[in-house]
């Protein structure tokens, strides 16, 4: 475009009225609402003015002013309103219990459960055997007892609720002692000392950061202590001249003075994970048998089921957890109680657990079956004959994710992609915004694609999208 002056650029936008009446708006007037339409035409209208403004006039493309190539991008923009938000992304990262993505993916049991039970009326709170009202924790109780060991089970929303309403049950207004070592923060700013001060419990630290003591608790012992409590570090680990007390020392300290023991496991664990050659990970079933009065941890970690605060223990603890009026406020609904129940009948058989659960089965496989999977992604992606794309199989590691295994590098085989057309960055961009949205990684100048999280059904589209941003202009 010649040298126009900013003023003459934009006396060229054409009007909302006009651009109404061109038959490429005539054709987006049959499938989109008017409203929408015009709302849409003033925010692109908007979008061109600011880009005129923005720019040197001579940069300025007169086919930004072309009705044609408005109402490409009008219909672009009602596309993307019209899709919903929280949609589906191929997680290409290899974090398996990745927080950002939605943590852990759900068994086709667990689906199918959530389907029959969300069109249709439910035994929600209501006893089919007795006629008359239930208790909604009565679908998983049982379970959870059989699994674990536990004399009781109850579950709220998530882990954060169950430390929170047990502490305000059994310790609020008296002290609660904490290793100064296990004071942690997680993910979203959860920190122990913010989730006790909610709870009306009082916190005190004992021993050090890196090393604590029996003793420490029993010297810290007081008229006012309400409870020991041991925190699962999670997702750090201190390394060197360190220790702290086993759960099962401080369970019988705890006794000694009539106080209760409380665990607070994050994840949570029904596996061995030694049997997978990974590090130990602290089990539920092993904190329950070392005294515990109270262990609580998540759903949708380790466990692979829907979010969820799972609280097991003795009988008396978790009657009095389930009569505190903050358990209606954290309660868990019809879907998620769905969801668990067929994710803890998996566990009823471990061995059906580790095949049928998509997190332990991604944790669980092993480098041979992951390499046969990465060839046949490049072999797949080379044989579409994508121009301008280079992709080679390249070893690397995976983390579990979600806090759990911290230390654990676990082996893994990738498809590095690399580009003659564009960076690493510019192509990782790409992917991040295609349909789906590819969630990729970089490392040394390429962009990975690790297959322990890649889904059998994310293939297909991956040769559509690089396909894609191979031919955009």
């Amino acid at each position: 475009m010649k040298n126009l002056v900013k003023g003459e650029l934009f006396r060229r936008i054409p009007k909302v009225d006009e651009l109404l009446k061109h038959p490429s708006f005539l054709l987006l007037q049959k499938r989109y609402s008017r409203r929408h339409l015009i709302a849409a035409i003033r925010e692109e209208l908007d979008d061109l003015r600011e880009r005129i403004s923005d720019i040197p006039s001579t940069n300025v493309l007169m086919e930004w002013f072309q009705p044609e190539s408005i109402s490409r991008e009008v219909e672009v923009a009602l596309k993307q309103k019209r899709a919903y938000h929280f949609r589906r992304v191929i997680n290409a990262t290899g974090v398996v219990i990745h927080t950002n993505l939605g943590r852990s993916l759900l068994s086709s049991e667990a689906i199918e459960q959530i389907v029959r039970v969300a069109g249709s009326y439910t035994n929600l709170e209501y006893d089919v055997l007795k006629g008359k009202r239930g208790i909604r924790y009565s679908h998983v109780q049982a379970l959870l007892r059989d699994i674990t060991g536990a004399e009781d089970a109850l579950v709220v929303n998530n882990n954060a609720g169950a430390v929170l309403i047990a502490l305000n049950s059994l310790a609020s207004g008296r002290e609660v002692l904490v290793s100064r070592g296990e004071m942690i923060e997680i993910g979203g700013s959860f920190r122990i000392p913010d989730v006790m001060s909610w709870s009306g419990a009082i916190l005190k630290e004992v021993g050090t950061t890196n090393k604590t003591h029996l003793f420490d608790y029993e010297r810290a012992i007081g008229e006012n202590t309400g409870m020991l409590l041991k925190v699962h570090t999670s997702n750090f680990r201190l390394i060197g001249f360190v220790d702290q007390v086993p759960g099962e020392e401080i369970a019988r300290l705890a006794h000694q003075f009539g106080l209760p023991a409380m665990e607070d496991l994050g994840s949570g664990n029904l596996i061995d994970f030694k049997t997978m050659n990974l590090p130990p990970e602290p089990t539920v079933q092993n904190a329950l048998k070392q005294g515990m009065d109270v262990v609580t941890f998540s759903g949708d970690k380790l466990l692979g089921g829907p979010q969820a605060g799972i609280i097991l223990g003795k009988r008396v603890a978790i009657s009095a957890i389930q009569k505190n009026p903050l358990n209606r406020a954290l309660r868990i609904d019809k879907l998620t109680l769905a969801g668990l129940e067929a994710t803890l009948k998996l566990y009823e058989d471990p061995a059906e657990a580790l095949s049928r659960i998509p997190t332990l089965q991604m944790i669980a496989q092993p480098p041979d079956a992951l390499k046969r999977k990465a060839v046949a992604l490049k072999r797949r992606l080379a044989r579409a004959a994508i121009p301008g794309f280079q992709f080679r199989v390249v070893t690397a590691t995976s983390r579990v994710g979600g806090g759990a295994l911290p230390e654990a590098d676990i082996p893994t085989f990738c498809v590095a992609v690399t580009s003659e057309k564009m960076s690493e960055t510019v192509l990782e961009e790409r992917l991040r915004m295609a349909t789906p949205p590819v969630i990729a990684r970089l490392e040394e100048r390429k962009v990975l694609l690790d297959v322990r999280t890649l889904l059998d059904q994310d293939a297909k589209d991956l040769v559509r999208i690089f396909s894609e941003i191979a031919h955009e202009k």
